[in-house]
């Protein structure tokens, strides 16, 4: 193992995660379908709802970023797949870094993904109450608005606390549930598809490549999340087979979806209507059946899918501590488990995030939580791209003997990490300025817990 210049004690064995005590019943492991969900439902939030209309100002070009981000986010499924497949323990780019790096990219890795969970799911939450409101009038008064925030947040920080059964049972049903309008609308919408309502290949006016580009920025976060099972590899059954398979296919899966609905909404609301619409899917339903019932169905299927999402990251944000945790990278109380998830680490996550909603509503302005929520997207790229240079690096050491494999791993990891540095450029200027002094805050936490080690050494 190769350290990144800092002397401490010599690293412990690599942690198995088997349980200390006999297997609870309200813990089980998660099958294909569970983690497939795991992916896809993470990947899959509440900003699906709105990306037609993000995109529609640069036409129907944004179809072909989509094309090309899909390439990039199944390659870098394709790496975690081969990492897991060598290493198929919890804590995915975190472990993956710790092991081919050393300790302080391994922390680096696990800290900036821990900001990005927990930061992420105050987000969600905010977000959802929007959707709630179509439903129930929730943001009349602040306060309202905000305890339905912190509901929304602690109800699948409930589930997780129940065990890895709840989580994996919670996760099938609402991706089942959020998938099933989206596909209606996704598949439903070619039956309704009128060219007419495309509107001009490039409607912003730039180059090709600059309107692709340009459309790319934002819609490159839509595929966060395709590390899911492989930090959740230690809860997977079979995870050196399922890891791989899950997340390649609930990428693809994803891509499909995004894909097929926002071509779907391109094709039955017309153009100039899209690009001012601020709920697309409501549109498209309501030009595909008629009357004005698409905004509850749409809000009801966001809140279903903001549920999964949630339910999902909150088990992530707790995963890699805990795994930095057994590792003494993370402190002590982040590595207890019970019932197949790491309490501790759930109930830190929450806590945060429900500060930070709180601040948000008291503020009584979205700009400082809108900046935090930038910096996240910056924070989610650093694991990745440690992450595919992990895999470079195994690559280059000469590990792979088959000649095809190594050539065809060497090309779909360069790709990977394109996408990666891909992520990093569109977070902007301000997004990455940012996101260094978060990341670089955490080196107190890591000389904390390296001068704890030297010292029980």
């Amino acid at each position: 193992m190769h350290d990144s210049g800092t002397v401490t004690a010599p690293a412990p064995a690599p942690q198995q995660d088997t349980p200390a005590a006999p297997p609870s019943r309200h813990a089980r492991r998660f099958g294909l379908p569970v983690a497939t969900a795991l992916v896809m439902g993470n990947i899959i939030g509440g900003g699906i709802f709105l990306l037609p209309a993000s995109v529609a100002p640069f036409g129907t070009i944004s179809l072909v970023s989509f094309g090309v981000l899909t390439v990039g986010a199944v390659a870098l499924a394709l790496v975690f797949g081969r990492l897991a497949r060598r290493d198929p323990r919890t804590g995915g780019p975190y472990v993956y870094a710790r092991e081919a790096f050393g300790d302080f990219a391994g922390f680096l890795a696990a800290w900036s993904y821990w900001i990005t969970t927990w930061v992420s799911n105050a987000a969600l939450a905010v977000a959802a109450v929007g959707y709630l409101d179509v439903l129930v009038p929730v943001n009349d008064h602040r306060w309202t608005a905000c305890l339905a925030a912190l509901a929304i947040q602690w109800l699948p920080a409930l589930a997780n606390f129940a065990g890895t059964r709840y989580v994996g049972a919670v996760q099938l049903v609402s991706t089942v549930l959020k998938f099933a309008p989206l596909l209606l609308v996704a598949v439903g919408g070619l039956f309704f598809f009128d060219a007419g309502n495309l509107g001009p290949f490039r409607a912003s006016g730039d180059g090709a490549i600059g309107a692709v580009s340009a459309s790319a920025a934002i819609l490159l976060f839509s595929y966060l999340g395709v590390e899911s099972a492989a930090v959740s590899a230690g809860e997977v059954r079979d995870p050196r087979r399922n890891v791989g398979r899950a997340t390649v296919i609930g990428t693809a899966g994803a891509a499909l979806v995004y894909l097929l609905g926002t071509l779907s909404v391109f094709g039955t609301v017309p153009h100039d209507r899209l690009v001012e619409s601020s709920a697309p899917f409501s549109d498209a339903v309501n030009a595909m059946f008629g009357g004005t019932w698409g905004g509850w169905a749409v809000a009801v299927a966001a809140l279903m899918s903001i549920a999964g999402c949630l339910n999902g990251w909150t088990l992530l944000s707790a995963q890699t501590p805990y795994a930095a945790a057994r590792d003494g990278l993370f402190p002590a109380p982040f590595a207890r488990r019970r019932r197949g998830v790491p309490t501790v680490g759930v109930a830190v996550t929450v806590v945060l995030a429900s500060l930070l909603t709180v601040y948000n509503y008291t503020a009584g302005t979205a700009k400082v939580f809108e900046i935090l929520v930038l910096v996240t997207t910056f924070t989610a790229t650093v694991p990745y791209l440690l992450a595919t240079a992990a895999q470079i690096f195994h690559l280059v050491r000469g590990e792979q003997v088959d000649k095809a494999r190594l050539v065809r791993d060497g090309v779909v990891a360069a790709i990977a990490f394109g996408f990666s540095m891909w992520l990093v450029a569109g977070a902007g200027y301000a997004a990455v300025y940012q996101g260094v002094l978060f990341l670089f805050a955490g080196v107190l936490v890591y000389a904390w817990m390296a001068a704890k080690r030297q010292r029980a050494a």
